[in-house]
């Protein structure tokens, strides 16, 4: 409950002050009360609406308009006012609150929040940090990197070297039971910067480092290399082991399934004669199996399968090869496949 009266604070605005509780309670009820003071009470009142779900999303960074563009193609239609972190879902009671991403994990094992999306190395670190557990629902295929130990180039043949020394990182929890295991007396110094961890070596501050790897791009500008991985890690949907509101959580989960299986697949249409139908349905098998229909034609049938949108080429290829005609492809919006 406490969260939620900051959720209320977080939604007046930065640097504007605002109406305690105690406050609402004992004087919103006056005639005529001010136009700020009235204006931000009704904007506190109106930033946490009963019943909702709350689904906890990361307000900035780069995963941020990969899920704002998710979410809207998976129908949540919602109005992000200006500098608010709260908006409300229009078809769903459903309240989107904008978070650092690296908060999120313990608003949601907490019960804080009831759903969020973040990383799973923001899990791993959260939970052996505090203890506390969260379910992961399903994995979103975004942000897709690997958490792992990172040296100067050519100063480093194996990662047992650099236990007992100095390691800079922003997962302190992760890289200390990890170093742990390569440890021969000496406890790993690990030192937390939030910010430019790859520098770390370059300014003397470390001897190595444990930081996210997305292309090494970075990594090998700072003239570092990889000398072990800790996990790979990507954006998943997590929510509250005990949330009020599972059918809510379900109806999300769907949502986004039917999203990503759209972004995955193209559905390809066809006609082939019957005697080459089992060839044609090897090349498309569907995501679970084609739809086959007689036409008139006698011995022709036409056929529609799920095509993965990076083959669609050489399926279009393989079907004209075994006399298929009448090829096309179709881009989805959205799914709902049963999963």
């Amino acid at each position: 409950m406490a969260w939620r009266l900051r959720a209320g604070r977080l939604a007046a605005g930065a640097g504007a002050g605002v109406v305690s509780a105690s406050y609402a309670n004992c004087h919103f009820a006056t005639p005529v009360p001010p136009p700020n003071v009235a204006a931000k009470e009704l904007q506190r009142k109106d930033s946490m609406r009963a019943g909702h779900m709350l689904f906890a999303i990361p307000k900035k960074g780069r995963l941020h308009e990969r899920i704002v563009e998710m979410l809207k193609g998976s129908g949540f239609d919602y109005n992000r006012p200006e500098r608010l972190d709260i908006a409300h879902c229009k078809d769903l009671p459903v309240s989107l609150v904008f978070l650092p991403a690296a908060d999120i994990a313990t608003y949601v094992a907490e019960g804080n929040v009831d759903l969020g999306i973040t990383g799973e190395d923001i899990i791993a670190e959260s939970g052996a940090e505090s203890g506390a557990a969260c379910n992961v629902i399903m994995k979103l295929g975004l942000g897709k990197c690997r958490l792992s130990v990172q040296a100067p180039q050519g100063d480093v043949q194996d990662v047992r070297q650099l236990a007992g020394k100095r390691i800079v990182t922003s997962f302190p929890e992760l890289a200390k039971k990890f170093f742990a295991q390569h440890e021969s007396g000496k406890p790993t110094n690990v030192k937390v910067i939030s910010g430019s961890v790859e520098a770390a070596c370059g300014l003397g501050l470390a001897d190595g480092i444990v930081d996210l790897v997305e292309t090494g791009t970075t990594m090998r500008a700072a003239g570092l290399e990889e000398v072990a991985v800790l996990m790979d890690t990507q954006a998943v949907l997590i929510s509250n082991p005990h949330t009020a509101h599972p059918e809510l959580v379900e109806t999300v989960r769907r949502r986004l399934a039917g999203y990503l299986t759209a972004q995955r697949f193209v559905m390809c249409t066809y006609n082939v004669h019957r005697d080459n139908l089992m060839a044609a349905t090897q090349i498309t098998p569907g995501k679970r199996s084609p739809s086959v229909m007689n036409l008139e034609t006698d011995g022709w049938c036409a056929v529609s399968a799920l095509v993965e949108k990076g083959k669609v080429a050489s399926v279009m290829d393989a079907l004209e090869r075994i006399g298929a005609t009448d090829i096309l492809t179709t881009g989805l919006l959205s799914s709902r496949m049963g999963d």
